[in-house]
């Protein structure tokens, strides 16, 4: 059984001090900004996000931790198509089937990998898994309730991103990007036969998953309500105006944040007035396959000359569509 371990936080510890003690100082510069009003905005818009998104954010690491435990990886490998388009379309399609969080993502991929999941199924699968799945449809859809065409556009963005990029994944690279430090594995993970066993499984993976996905979750609320509440409206304005500055932004914003792909929609939804929306696609499409978090686990799954190659597809892909898209929108 996993247990927790303090250990892990420690990462996090540098950087947190870091922000906390720069907020402190700059706090301390401008007191006005301690005054009843601005506090109240703070925590009425870290409330408001956090709570809509984080029944979305359970959802989907119980959906998530049932997949691990109940279904073996050879159901998925073994259905994969010989020909590069299908089974590039079936790679878009397997999140649909199994909705599994970004966090968990590279894990499963490698040991599908090791299996005999092709290179650019498994790219697809990166890429388009944490976005086109009901759990993140559903909570795009809530955050967007006066503009559900949002959320359509999302889910085919992400489609055609994750599409294209395998398809050029599929024809340029020839060799094994993976990393060799990594070694075949000879098997998934085992859990316990028993009902009771695999039922205590979940609960394990689940919480761990939950609270993996709440602290980033946690941190972008912050974030946000503090860019929301401190920051002046007129400058917000000003860089939705310029059409390269918004997306620049949002897109800047998606992969410092890093949140899980079930709670990001609340995030965007609180900028909907002030950027076009072709930008906020570009920040919810963008974050799943290319923040912070998960750059450093495709580092560590990939040589680094391809997760390089990777990162430029994935910015460039998300960046042209996302402007293109905004034409329909």
């Amino acid at each position: 059984m996993t247990t927790f371990s303090p250990f892990k936080i420690l990462p996090l510890l540098v950087p947190a001090a870091f922000l906390t003690t720069i907020a402190v100082l700059w706090l301390l510069a401008h007191p006005e900004l301690l005054n009843n009003g601005y506090t109240d905005s703070f925590k009425t818009a870290f409330l408001g996000i956090l709570l809509e998104a984080l029944p979305f954010v359970l959802l989907g690491a119980l959906l998530s931790s049932l997949l691990r435990v109940f279904v073996p990886d050879e159901m998925i490998t073994r259905w994969i198509p010989r020909r590069p388009v299908p089974a590039i379309l079936l790679g878009c399609l397997l999140g649909i089937l199994f909705p599994v969080c970004e966090c968990g993502m590279i894990p499963l991929v490698r040991r599908l990998m090791h299996k005999g999941m092709p290179l650019h199924v498994a790219v697809v699968f990166i890429l388009s898994g944490p976005v086109l799945n009901p759990v993140v449809y559903g909570a795009t859809l809530t955050a967007f309730r006066s503009h559900p065409s949002l959320a359509y556009a999302r889910m085919g963005l992400a489609f055609a991103v994750a599409a294209l990029i395998g398809l050029l994944v599929y024809a340029t690279v020839r060799k094994s990007p993976l990393r060799h430090s990594i070694r075949r594995a000879g098997g998934a993970e085992h859990h316990s036969s028993t009902r009771g066993g695999r039922l205590t499984a979940v609960f394990v993976h689940t919480s761990d998953e939950f609270f993996e996905m709440g602290k980033y979750l946690i941190i972008g609320c912050l974030l946000t309500a503090g860019i929301q509440t401190f920051m002046h409206q007129g400058s917000l304005s000003a860089i939705g105006a310029q059409p390269l500055g918004s997306y620049l932004f949002m897109m800047g914003l998606a992969f410092a944040l890093s949140l899980c792909s079930t709670s990001d929609a609340f995030v965007a939804s609180t900028f909907l007035h002030t950027f076009p929306s072709g930008s906020l696609l570009a920040f919810m499409v963008l974050g799943p396959m290319l923040d912070f978090k998960n750059s450093l686990m495709l580092l560590s799954l990939f040589k680094t000359k391809f997760a390089l190659y990777l990162f430029f597809l994935i910015f460039s892909a998300v960046f042209t569509l996302s402007v293109l898209s905004s034409f329909w929108l």
